[in-house]
């Protein structure tokens, strides 16, 4: 064979991998192309309105019918989708009701598909005040609602979302305690998931009056006046410890903990975040890092349009997204 005719065959062989290499480029930039077109059509769930009159429009409806649910749940004929299988049942904060807690992530969450419901634990029908109850008491009125819950919608699990006491000790008396899950047979748990805004999971100083009222003694007489609620939510209480002796977590359970530093109600607001034990896995947020113009306090996160997102992201994570964060203001929230 002479030179030049090998040198054809390597040159043609060079020219063979070039088309190859040519032929893959182009077919990974029609792939590309194709991806970015499905997500161009696929945009991200929009964030909640920002409206700082939710809270208290919430507020006055909560105080005329407080035992109505808020927009957007108790629609006791939804059925779960497979994008959204589990339904998702709000627990209220202390001293308040579902309609007041809820005014704004409830319809949320209901716009995004999935099945809602929330529940009023703690106190009197047509008391506005509710959540006062002792915890153990409370987190059976819980357990009980949610097996309605499963019934009517023939769901396996549902996801737990709570705000205060019910997004921290009594949720979490309701999993170890009260049925809600099943150590041993963890896929036979009732609730897949438990997500706490500004959770009361280790107990609060309430900004040094809970300090004050224990070292005087007084949690039992002050709780005689606003509810056991108050001295089983306190630093060193008899639910905090029964409760924190095994861990903070239940095998099979997901959670997750949105804090904010301008909490003066659950103090230090660091007593809110957990310790994921076994089998469990636990997320703790401080609002702030997200969104570092976010200025919500105790009440307010339960109307923060930030919260909210994390919330829809902590209920999908498969899905999340990133935060459209927005100015959300003290009390107000938005």
């Amino acid at each position: 064979m002479t030179d030049r005719n090998v040198s054809r065959r390597r040159s043609g062989r060079r020219r063979a991998r070039w088309a190859a290499v040519c032929a893959g480029l182009a077919l990974t930039l029609a792939v590309g192309q194709q991806c970015a077109a499905v997500a161009a059509d696929s945009p991200a769930p929009p964030a909640p309105p920002r409206n700082i009159l939710a809270l208290p429009a919430a507020g006055l409806g909560g105080l005329v019918n407080p035992d109505a649910p808020p927009a957007g749940a108790d629609d006791w004929n939804c059925k779960p989708t497979r994008q959204h299988p589990r339904p998702v049942v709000l627990l209220h904060g202390t001293w308040a009701n579902a309609h007041l807690n809820w005014g704004m992530l409830s319809p949320y969450l209901k716009q995004q598909g999935y099945c809602v419901f929330a529940v009023n634990y703690g106190g009197a029908p047509g008391s506005p005040i509710k959540a006062t109850a002792h915890i153990p008491d409370s987190a059976r009125q819980i357990a009980a609602y949610v097996d309605r819950v499963l019934k009517a919608t023939g769901a396996k699990q549902v996801d737990l979302v709570g705000h205060s006491q019910g997004g921290g000790l009594t949720p979490r008396w309701y999993l170890r305690f009260a049925g809600g899950t099943d150590p041993a047979h963890p896929k036979r748990n009732k609730v897949h998931s438990l997500i706490g805004l500004a959770p009361s999971n280790h107990g609060t100083t309430a900004s040094g009056l809970g300090t004050l009222t224990t070292k005087l003694g007084l949690n039992q007489p002050v709780s005689l006046l606003v509810g056991q609620a108050y001295a089983d939510q306190m630093v060193g209480s008899q639910v905090n410890t029964t409760l924190d002796r095994a861990g903070d977590t239940q095998p099979g359970v997901s959670y997750t903990v949105i804090a904010t530093r301008f909490d003066e109600v659950v103090t230090p607001y660091t007593h809110q975040f957990l310790a994921a034990g076994p089998g469990a896995t636990v997320k703790n947020i401080t609002i702030q890092d997200v969104c570092r113009q976010d200025l919500s306090e105790h009440v307010s996160i339960a109307y923060d349009s930030n919260a909210a997102q994390l919330v829809r992201n902590a209920l999908d994570p498969a899905h999340a997204q990133p935060v459209q964060c927005g100015l959300t203001l003290p009390v107000l929230g938005g």
